[in-house]
């Protein structure tokens, strides 16, 4: 062997011992963690132990060396048959047989081992037989080689593709050192002669298997359980070893450099070796160089339950996607669902005056009319703890959400799983309730700091569309209000050009039948005129302080005046109620109320109101039997400005209606169907009770 030669294999089975042996020392430590990690552990040792008998007949070129290597070069082998079975055995009780296929194939991997060795043990002690006991040994080692691509093919072929992720590093560097080991036996065996260069650089070639047999370690939890690494001190780690490679690369170039420089020699060494120091200062201080190693130490040698990088842009397009307020809720909840491969859910978010939380949207689940107030014990444990709540987790050990009580509509939901707050800053704006998983999900802390961080973006992304939606509607209103400024312009002068009218035909009095007709007509136009203009200069606050009314008079003066029209309506006045509030509104929000159930009643139809008291609220319901009002009406257009079903319609009265109940601490309520019918429920607090019965007695004396 001559001088390149031999220092090709001092470094290639040199390099095979260090780095076995490192991958040992790094396994020691959980050895006993499970029967995979301990059968990889004998392995690295074994293999380790080859490079060794490699690196001394390299050096001393003594054949007792050779055959150390050879016979290390067995039981190695027959290593990576145990590990390879050991990984092929499925996950069963130890007393359980082991199927026949892998009794067939661990019998056969002990002959193959026991024929090496004896073919080995016959070649040492000059043994002569019907056949040569050397190329016995290299027959047997090239059965070994396919019996190992045979194992490998067998393992990756039957594993489950999700541990096929882990796996595939393994197979690819065993397999591809076992292919190389196939060409050399192969060889060998054809020509009665052994390749020097490929037996040389044979320990490189199994080095190389290392780095992919660490990831898959890495990536298989079970093989290596208890080392646990920090990112910090892996990527330094795995940043020293890059450096010693490279300068174990540059020193055999300029090993080569100056071996066939001749006189010239040592002068491109010295440039060589000033060109390569410099290099390696430029990707050390290389910031972007930095940054690749980190990515790759923490993709490879950290494995963790998300991809947050994909998680994370998919979760963004999603909420980028929306077509408006109404849909964002929807692309909301699929974006959290997707994450836990929930099936379902439903947004609630805050209502406009800020009082309670009402459903928003809804994605494979059933449409809830159940709202949920600002300051409740759910909305507060969410706020304060910013938790994501389990609720199976909660039925079994309740203590861990201290002082948290479910409401229950929560309860009642189907499925209900996970409720994920929907934060931003130091506000909720809503929170979003998700069904149980289509597969066993571990809700671990990984699962809820993606889950808390989601709903904070989506909060944020929410939080803007409200503002956005917001200054739509301020925008709408001083349109409405520029509008409102013409109107009140014509009407006064309407007003005017009436009034003098009235003035100029009191002097015809010679038909006075005819002069009181127009009187009469004049005066009444002129009267609506003016309350028109009243209306649209007044507002949604009223002057006065709210007082005490009697909704049973209210309701009987809208009767009255509906009949006056040729409209039935059924009254049921279960209760006298006195209720806060002012007289002419509260009359102008049932009586709106009302005329909707009339114009979407058809004749026969029935229209009625209903009223009781329930605790310290007065409950008015108006209820039809007339068209309805479909879902996605009721939770998006009904209660907004402008929104509206009739053709001459502006939208406004609902509206005016909702915010001004509101104002007064009560509450509407809206349950319809398409063809079915309209209830409305009302719900005004009621006055106090001195004061609403001297108010009674005051309206009984003036009777």
């Amino acid at each position: 062997m001559d001088a390149s030669r031999e220092a090709v294999s001092v470094w290639s089975y040199g390099l095979a011992a260090f780095v076995y042996a490192a991958f040992a020392i790094y396994l020691a430590s959980g050895w006993r963690s499970g029967l995979r990690s301990r059968a990889l552990f004998v392995v690295s040792v074994l293999c380790a132990f080859w490079g060794l008998a490699g690196l001394a007949f390299a050096l001393t070129g003594q054949t007792i060396f050779l055959a150390i290597g050879m016979l290390a070069d067995l039981f190695r082998y027959g290593g990576w048959f145990v590990f390879l079975l050991v990984l092929l055995k499925p996950h069963a009780s130890r007393k359980e047989r082991l199927p026949n296929r892998l009794r067939w194939l661990a019998g056969s991997a002990l002959a193959l081992v026991l024929i090496g060795l004896s073919a080995q043990i016959m070649a040492v002690l000059g043994t002569k037989t019907f056949f040569q006991p050397l190329r016995m040994v290299i027959l047997d080692s090239l059965a070994m080689a396919v019996f190992s691509l045979v194992l490998i093919e067998q393992l990756f072929r039957n594993v489950s593709p999700d541990w096929r992720w882990s796996i595939k590093p393994l197979c690819i560097g065993l397999g591809g050192a076992v292919l190389f080991d196939l060409y050399l036996f192969s060889d060998s065996l054809l020509f009665s002669r052994v390749d020097v260069d490929a037996f040389n650089i044979r320990g490189f070639v199994h080095a190389l298997v290392v780095p992919l047999v660490v990831v898959s370690a890495v990536r298989s939890k079970d093989w290596k359980t208890r080392i646990v690494l920090s990112q910090r001190a892996t990527l330094q780690s795995v940043t020293l070893m890059a450096v010693g490679v490279y300068l174990l690369f540059v020193s055999a170039a300029g090993y080569y450099v100056r071996y066939f420089g001749g006189d010239w020699g040592r002068a491109f060494q010295l440039a060589l070796l000033f060109a390569a120091l410099l290099l390696l200062s430029v990707l050390s201080l290389s910031g972007s160089m930095r940054a690749k190693f980190r990515v790759l130490v923490g993709k490879n040698f950290f494995s963790y339950r998300y991809d947050y990088r994909e998680e994370w842009l998919r979760f963004t397009n999603t909420l980028s996607s929306q077509d408006g307020f109404s849909e964002m809720g929807k692309h909301v909840i699929n974006g959290l669902a997707d994450m836990v491969e929930s099936p379902a859910g439903a947004l609630w978010l805050k209502d406009p005056t800020e009082r309670f939380f009402a459903q928003a949207a809804c994605w494979n689940m059933p449409v809830s009319s159940a709202t949920e107030d600002a300051d409740s014990k759910l909305c507060q444990f969410l706020l304060n703890s910013g938790w994501v709540i389990n609720l199976e987790e909660y039925r079994s050990l309740p203590r861990r959400y201290d002082q948290l009580e479910l409401p229950l509509w929560l309860i009642e939901v189907p499925n209900a799983w996970l409720v994920v707050p929907l934060a931003t800053g130091s506000e909720m704006t809503g929170f979003v309730v998700l069904s149980t998983a289509r597969t066993k999900i571990d809700v671990n802390w990984e699962v809820n700091d993606l889950l808390k961080t989601a709903g904070r973006q989506a909060g944020a992304f929410m939080g803007q569309m409200q503002a956005t939606e917001a200054l739509l509607e301020a925008r709408k209103f001083d349109a409405f209000n520029r509008m409102s400024a013409f109107v009140v312009h014509d009407l006064k002068n309407i007003v005017a050009q009436l009034s003098l009218m009235l003035k100029n035909a009191e002097r015809h009095r010679d038909n006075p039948e005819f002069q009181q007709d127009m009187l009469m007509t004049v005066e009444h136009s002129v009267e609506r005129m003016r309350q028109l203009m009243m209306q649209l200069r007044e507002g949604a606050t009223p002057v006065d302080s709210p007082r005490g009314i009697d909704l049973g008079d209210v309701i009987r003066r809208i009767q009255t005046a509906k009949a006056g029209q040729g409209r039935h309506l059924e009254l049921d006045l279960i209760d006298k109620a006195i209720a806060k509030g002012h007289e002419d509104r509260v009359e102008r929000v049932i009586g709106h109320i009302v005329q909707n159930a009339l114009d979407a009643t058809e004749n026969g139809g029935r229209v009625w109101i209903r009223l009781e008291r329930q605790g310290d609220h007065a409950m008015i319901e108006v209820g039809d039997t007339g068209h309805g009002m479909s879902p996605e009406f009721l939770r998006e257009r009904l209660f907004k400005p402008f929104q509206t079903t009739k053709p001459a319609g502006m939208g406004i009265g609902a509206y005016e209606s909702f915010q001004y109940v509101h104002e007064l601490g009560g509450k509407i309520s809206v349950d319809s169907a398409i063809n079915v019918g309209t209830q409305v429920s009302l719900l005004l607090p009621l006055f106090d009770s001195g004061v609403g019965t001297e108010s009674a007695q005051i309206r009984e004396e003036a009777k």
